[in-house]
């Protein structure tokens, strides 16, 4: 071949970056679809294949040297746009041999989970605990779980409820910002299916579990919009190493379990004289727990000492739990992480029934339905596509006859030990995924963000900083200072004062603790209290330090479970809050007591929400 020229050697050099560009953008959709190193191979290969082709086409019209890598590039950008992560069940044990755990028989037929491979905890997945909510039973309390013949196999965790995609483009580009960088991991790690079909738990017991062992019976968080019981964070095998019986629930979603009807209302009358709406969810998670009282004893389980706990939704969750009459007698001890529904007026996970029923009649028009049989007849596929989040619970007169609030003040709730709390810095991922294509909170903006919220009152709020904010930065900080308090912090406030005007103990905390992943960001914390630092694969996100950490919350949280105090020898110690002197415990690079950072705030926050409650 001749010697090239300047511009078929600029051709070479500008194509071939470009070309590195678009098989970078399929190596980075490879990692989040997780289609392993088969494909990586196949890239390569295509790569070298189209290198030479270029070489080939040297001389050819600018147009055909120019298609090949128009083509790499358009074909990487769309299918990086496009696609979506693999779907498929997940065994709850993953490994070759995986031993068989003992048949059991529960409510609905005979089930047999499987061990770990250390044989020290046996996994039940995937157990239904009602009746399948799809067709005519769409938007109807749970039914008694269906009779099944045969042993179900309970190895692999079921489906997640219905809900809507989340862009995995964003999830990673959110990851590559907390990371700190782009960490390729060719790891298969896939989506559960979604379906109707989803009111299923899983139960993580102690192979040489004893009669009488302790349960802890965890909702997952995701603005009662998403989540699943699959997630790594909360996986229960290290509970059950400790002692505990561990079970995670699935209950329905978003349009399919918080959409509120005045006809849905009248049917629940005519049906069962119920008259209820809006809370199918929450009515999941109760029928999850009688499910519990009535079966757990075959797990070697002690009925009479359940803990509660959720994050995020998942907290404001069992905040309703604790105060709704159906879940009476059915747990003794609440750990909620980061939500709350005990305020007059709580800013999130909860609505008054009026606006319940407006957006379900907007859903109606939406679909353009009629009647009840048109919307049961909607695909759930098409159904998830709304474009209204129903992502709040509701006082419907019969799973809560009150709020939370009214329900703790007459001292009509059901725990009797509360352990909750925060993350330093709650309101920060969605604040940044707010504000990830715009300005985020500056001196320019702050203000009139705020005041969007808090209206005149801004003014008196901010008083609390005069002096402090001087630069973007400060602005930044006070704005997510503020954010996180009034939806997380306050709330949790409130809960704990009515909880202990009601002669409970309380223990609170606030998370601290910086890492190499979410840090203290909201959610951050669940993988430390369940004890699964040490199962994180990627090395990058934590260290010993963490570890260290996360042991110290893993005793708390199971001498919790186990005795309604945290407390425990070798841990240091936990006092009981109160809200004379407001004292909560930092778990972070410390762990020791101290005075409650957020306190100056809470004044404001109490009159605001009064005031908020004045005016409804």
């Amino acid at each position: 071949m001749k010697e090239l020229t300047k511009g078929q050697k600029a051709y070479l050099i500008v194509h071939s970056i470009l070309s590195a560009i678009g098989l970078v953008l399929l190596l980075f959709l490879l990692d989040i679809t997780n289609l392993q190193a088969f494909g990586v191979v196949l890239m390569l290969i295509f790569y070298c294949a189209f290198v030479a082709c270029m070489i080939v086409f040297i001389k050819k019209p600018w147009y055909v040297k120019c298609a090949g890598t128009v083509a790499l590039v358009v074909l990487a950008i769309v299918f990086f746009f496009t696609a979506a992560p693999l779907t498929q069940h997940l065994a709850a044990v993953q490994g070759k041999n995986v031993e068989k755990a003992a048949v059991l028989e529960v409510e609905g037929g005979q089930i047999q989970g499987v061990k770990t491979l250390d044989g020290k905890v046996e996994i039940y997945a995937g157990i239904p605990y009602a009746k399948a909510p799809v067709g005519d039973l769409r938007w109807k309390e749970p039914q008694d779980v269906e009779p099944w013949e045969g042993i179900k196999d309970c190895s692999y965790f079921a489906n997640r409820a219905m809900q809507a995609s989340t862009s995995f483009m964003m999830n990673s580009l959110q990851d590559m910002y907390l990371e700190g960088g782009w960490h390729i991991d060719l790891k298969s790690t896939p989506d559960l299916p979604m379906s109707e079909d989803c009111l299923y738990l899983n139960v993580y017991k102690p192979a040489n579990a004893n009669e009488n062992t302790p349960v802890l019976v965890y909702y997952h968080g995701g603005s009662l919009m998403s989540g699943t019981t699959a997630n790594k964070d909360i996986y229960g095998a290290e509970m059950a190493k400790n002692g505990i019986i561990f079970v995670t629930v699935a209950y329905r979603l978003g349009v399919f379990g918080y959409l509120a009807l005045p006809e849905l209302k009248e049917e629940s009358y005519e049906e069962t004289t119920h008259e209820t709406t809006g809370n199918y969810g929450l009515l999941d998670q109760v029928k999850a727990l009688e499910w519990v009282n009535k079966n757990i004893a075959k797990f070697k389980g002690d009925k009479n000492n359940v803990t509660i706990a959720g994050e995020s939704a998942g907290s404001s969750s069992v905040s309703a739990l604790c105060s709704t009459p159906l879940a009476y007698g059915l747990f003794k001890q609440a750990i909620g992480e980061s939500s709350s529904t005990v305020l007059q007026v709580p800013p999130h996970t909860f609505r008054t029934l009026e606006k319940a029923y407006k957006m379900g009649e907007d859903i109606k028009k939406e679909f353009g339905c009629e009647t009840l049989a048109q919307m049961r007849e909607l695909p759930a596929e098409e159904l998830i596509k709304t474009k209204y989040q129903n992502s709040a619970m509701t006082i419907d007169g019969y799973a809560l006859p009150e709020s939370p609030y009214e329900i703790y003040k007459k001292g009509n709730n059901n725990e009797v030990a509360l352990l909750n709390g925060v993350n330093a810095g709650e309101a920060d991922p969605f604040i940044f995924l707010e504000y990830l294509f715009g300005k985020q909170p500056n001196l320019d903006n702050y203000k009139e963000r705020l005041q969007s919220i808090f209206g005149e009152d801004t003014d008196t709020l901010l008083a609390k900083y005069e002096g402090k904010i001087n630069s973007d930065k400060e602005a930044n900080k006070v704005f997510n200072e503020i954010i996180s308090t009034y939806w997380f912090v306050y709330p949790h406030q409130s809960w704990s004062t009515m909880a202990y005007n009601n002669s409970e103990k309380v223990y609170r905390y606030v998370f601290t603790k910086e890492n190499g992943y979410m840090g203290t960001w909201h959610s951050g914390e669940i993988i430390y209290a369940y004890g699964n630092v040490k199962n994180e694969s990627k090395s990058y996100r934590y260290d010993e330090s963490d570890l260290k950490l996360s042991d110290t919350m893993f005793n708390y949280w199971i001498n919790f479970v186990k005795t309604g105090d945290p407390n425990g020898e070798g841990l240091p110690q936990w006092d009981e809050w109160n809200p004379i002197n407001n004292r909560v415990i930092e778990l972070g690079a410390k762990v020791e007591m101290m005075d409650d950072p957020y306190l100056f705030l809470y004044d404001f926050m109490k009159a605001f929400d009064e005031k908020k409650a004045a005016n409804l």
